[in-house]
């Protein structure tokens, strides 16, 4: 069930947010620039194309982000978990959004508002600073993933996703399933593969016993391995 029930609070006192660093007053004064909105299961938040009209944080839920290629066909960026933020490269750069967020299952965001972060936010230099901070780990990221999905074969791409995917949402009180279910679509475009291609894959590495699946449910079963089908890509 989704907990809607949230405050500015919720957000501004969680040391893990961005919004911790303000002061106490900036803290005070955010309070009249946010607002929280509920989206259902692959709704959008944002579309290519929009311009911004806030830094958003998800609050909960999860998201991707995802560029559309050639032929309409989908290449998903990143992922988005509870408290990261979306969208503050095109609110940074005063440009529209050059790729669409969507919902993976319900969820909930707050937006606050440009005009505070551009005129109140980023005056604050360990609030701007964190926010190049996360600007230089995006474009690392970005850049080892250009090389992963441009070189390594399809069993090294897949196996950087699930292990992506490990590291970006985590796993059930098993300890082995990902906690986040995708469809082999999804999965499909984290990869830069064919559907097709991902569900060989995902059926291969189940055979070899190295993941288990029962619908969108993955179980990691031997990780070591995985790290190796990764590495030698």
């Amino acid at each position: 069930m989704l907990n809607t029930d949230f405050s500015i609070k919720d957000i501004l006192d969680n040391p893990k947010s961005i919004f911790y660093l303000l002061s106490p007053e900036e803290k005070e004064e955010v309070q009249h620039h946010v607002s929280f909105s509920s989206f259902r299961k692959n709704e959008f938040i944002f579309k290519e194309g929009d311009k911004p009209n806030g830094l958003i944080t998800l609050v909960e839920g999860k998201v991707k982000i995802y560029k559309e290629g050639v032929g309409g066909r989908e290449q998903i960026i990143r992922m988005a978990k509870p408290l990261g933020i979306i969208g503050y490269r095109a609110l940074l750069s005063f440009e529209n959004h050059i790729a669409s967020a969507l919902t993976l299952e319900e969820s909930v965001i707050c937006t606050i508002s440009s005009d505070f972060v551009l005129n109140k936010a980023l005056k604050n230099s360990d609030f701007s600073f964190k926010i190049i901070q996360k600007l230089s780990k995006e474009l690392a990221f970005a850049n080892g993933r250009m090389v992963t999905l441009t070189q390594k074969h399809i069993r090294g791409r897949l196996a950087e996703s699930l292990l992506l995917l490990k590291d970006k949402y985590g796993v059930e009180n098993d300890g082995n399933t990902l906690k986040v279910y995708l469809s082999r679509e999804d999965i499909a475009n984290l990869s830069n593969m064919t559907t097709s291609n991902a569900i060989r894959t995902l059926s291969t590495f189940a055979s070899e016993r190295v993941i288990a699946i029962d619908g969108r449910k993955i179980k990691i079963l031997d990780p070591a391995r995985l790290e190796r089908v990764s590495k030698l890509g």
